[in-house]
């Protein structure tokens, strides 16, 4: 066993290890130890909503929290930054039972929607957990991040995916803009059709 391999953190010693075990961390892009001692990321989805399934066969969630940046440390039981993608504002519901009890009501966490409006940005608050809810419309979360942020592309492309990860959320945590403050069925109310992904799309 390597030295990295003994002081590298395990998921399952982190918050993000219920997630894990209940099988919510798909499409993983990165899922591992980053540059921070004890700090382990991952960038991926988080399924919100399984479909049945039937025998053996493995069917895609019905909808999840898409392009998810995160960390978080060893030995914490909670996740200190969240960022993530929702098709539609009426998943945060589901987004703050299936979180329940990971998030810590001093964390950060932005849920980028597409069908809120282009100039919108609330705060909404579930269980007293507050969002940030931004709009996000043919771009993607971590360009939306980076520019939110102020951060050149110049400033990481030197850094691996995990050192990138970690500068991004790091200038991140903490943030606290003052949103206009709304609840749920404020939003629910506001929001605009969802728009089909597949529209425009070649066959």
């Amino acid at each position: 066993m390597t030295t990295l391999e003994t002081i590298a953190p395990a998921i399952e010693s982190t918050a993000l290890g219920r997630l894990d075990t209940e099988g919510r961390l798909l499409n993983a892009v990165f899922k591992g130890p980053t540059t921070k001692p004890g700090r382990f990321g991952f960038r991926g989805d988080i399924a919100l909503k399984f479909q049945a399934q039937v025998a053996d066969e493995k069917r895609p969630p019905d909808f999840s929290i898409e392009q998810v940046l995160t960390v978080v440390q060893e030995g914490e039981s909670t996740i200190p930054i969240l960022v993530g993608y929702l098709h539609s504002f009426a998943y945060l519901e589901t987004v703050s039972g299936v979180l329940d009890g990971l998030l810590a009501p001093g964390g950060t966490y932005f849920m980028f929607c597409n069908n809120i409006d282009l100039l919108a940005k609330y705060r909404v608050t579930l269980r007293g957990i507050t969002y940030f809810v931004l709009p996000c419309d043919e771009s993607t979360v971590w360009k939306e991040m980076m520019d939110l942020m102020g951060i050149d592309k110049n400033d990481v492309k030197k850094l691996n995916t995990a050192g990138k990860l970690d500068h991004l959320l790091d200038a991140a945590i903490g943030f606290a803009e003052n949103y206009d403050a709304i609840s749920l069925e404020e939003g629910l109310a506001r929001m605009e059709p969802v728009k089909n992904r597949n529209e425009n799309r070649p066959v």
